[in-house]
Formats: C-alpha cells, structure tokens, sequence
C-alpha cells in the first residue's frame, strides 16, 4: 500500500515537472528549426534539418554581446551592493537593539507589499528631474538600499547564530562592524548565494526601468530582444527570438548552477534554529 502510494506521488511529480518544462523543451526545440517549420502544419515537432543559423542570427543582427555586457554590468553592480546593504541591515535587526526596533522592521517588510507599478513614475521623475537619467546610478542607489525580502533572509539567518561568537569578539575588543565583517558575514554563504541569485535575476530579467532610463547604446539585452529580432518589414523572426533567449538565460543559469548548493541551504534553512 505505501509503495503503491509513492509511485503515485512520484508519477505525480513527474508529470508536474513534465508540464513545468515543456515551454523550455519547445522554445529550445524551436531555436533549431527553419522558420517554414516553425509555421507548419501540422505541427512538426522536432525540427527535420536541425540548423545552428538562429544561433548565428542572434549574435550578429545586433550587437548581442555589447548589450550583454550592458547588463551584466548593471546585474553585477546592483547584485553585490544589494547582498552586502541587505546584510547589515539584517545585521542590525537581528543582534542590535534600540527603541523602535520591530516598528521599523515591520515597516521595511511592509514594503514588500506594495506594486512596483505605484513607484515607477515618481522613480523615473525623480533620476529625470537629477541628472541620473542614462546612468548605471540608479542602479546602485538601489544596491544601496537593500532589498525587504534579503533583509528578513539575512535577519532570519542572524538570529540563528549563538550569542558567545559575538560576546567573545566583544571581549577582544571587537567592534560591531568588525563583528559584521569577520564573523557574521563569512558564516552567512548560504544566503548570500541565495541573495546573490535572487538579485541578479531580478536586475537581469527587468525590462521596464532599462526601458525608461536609458538610452538604445548603454540599454540591456532584454530590451534590445524586444525588437532586435525582425525583419525589415517589421516581422518577428520567432526562431531567431527562441535561439536569442536561450543564450539569454545562460548567465543567470550557470549562476544558479554555481551556487546551487548554497542557494538550496539558505532557502531551506533560514529562520531554523
């Protein structure tokens, strides 16, 4: 009855995963077909003459490598500033006090439920009305300011840490931020690559602030995609389009692949004493 029981589960999770990556399965399956193809019917569902021209193609009908250096630039940027301010902020949280503590935390996660939507205009009018506009400034006020959800990661993972790791550096002579730096950030790899692969997906995949603060020479890949890939008629080469976004998708995967360990732990362990 049990192992009757788990080949259904497994069978169940399967057929989740099955379902899950079936988009990736075609638009990878459709980076290597011929456009005639790609609109036959009925449909073909493996590519006849397999070709590696879309690949071609997506390298060289713009230049894909100069806007991947665009926001890899911008992803490394905001990933790293935002690991480390959202570190010492949940540094703070979880091993300082002072009056107003929980307010303020409750106040800072309360963020998190607020649409991005809402701040967009006032975010773009304020860079516009300061010169910040066309700048990888923005970028790093944002990295500077933490992120909600890091913070509470990186509190949850704090407070988990024993008290006489700090009292001893304390009486060594140990200030806080030598705390910070020489013991509590070290300890904490699991979530910084959980940080690390959070932020830098968040900032590589975002379309809409590229878009509306700079211009088409220091944009990113993901705007370019958007209308890099037709023809002169103004058509979408839709087999170009999948071939780009596989090679899209690769720096944040060997990211994740990288850190996958780590990444597993934090998520999986933060907040559990």
């Amino acid at each position: 009855m049990v192992l009757a029981r788990r080949k259904v589960v497994y069978m169940l999770l399967v057929a989740i995963l099955v379902l899950m990556l079936s988009p990736f399965g075609w638009l990878l399956i459709s980076a290597f077909k011929d456009p005639s193809e790609l609109r036959a019917v009925p449909i073909h569902w493996w590519p006849h003459h397999p070709t590696l021209e879309n690949f071609h193609l997506a390298l060289t009908l713009f230049d894909f490598l100069g806007y991947a250096r665009n926001s890899l630039t911008i992803a490394a940027i905001y990933s790293v500033l935002i690991t480390l301010a959202s570190a010492w902020a949940g540094y703070g949280f979880a091993r300082l006090s002072g009056p107003g503590k929980r307010i303020i935390f409750g106040l800072v996660l309360s963020t998190m439920m607020t649409p991005q939507i809402i701040t967009l205009i006032p975010t773009y009018l304020l860079f516009a009305k300061t010169g910040l506009t066309n700048t990888y400034v923005p970028w790093v006020l944002w990295g500077l300011a933490g992120a909600p959800y890091l913070i509470f990661l990186f509190r949850q993972f704090f407070t988990t840490m024993p008290k006489e790791l700090e009292e001893a550096a304390i009486i060594d002579g140990c200030g806080q931020i030598r705390i910070f730096w020489r013991i509590f950030l070290p300890q904490s790899w699991p979530v910084i690559a959980t940080s690390l692969v959070l932020s830098f997906s968040w900032s590589w995949g975002d379309y809409i602030a590229p878009a509306l603060l700079l211009d088409d020479d220091r944009t990113t890949l993901a705007v370019k995609m958007a209308t890099g890939y037709v023809t002169e008629h103004g058509t979408g080469l839709y087999t170009v389009v999948g071939a780009g976004a596989i090679l899209y998708i690769l720096p944040s995967l060997v990211l994740f692949l990288i850190l996958q360990r780590n990444f597993v732990t934090g998520t999986a362990t933060t907040g559990l004493k």
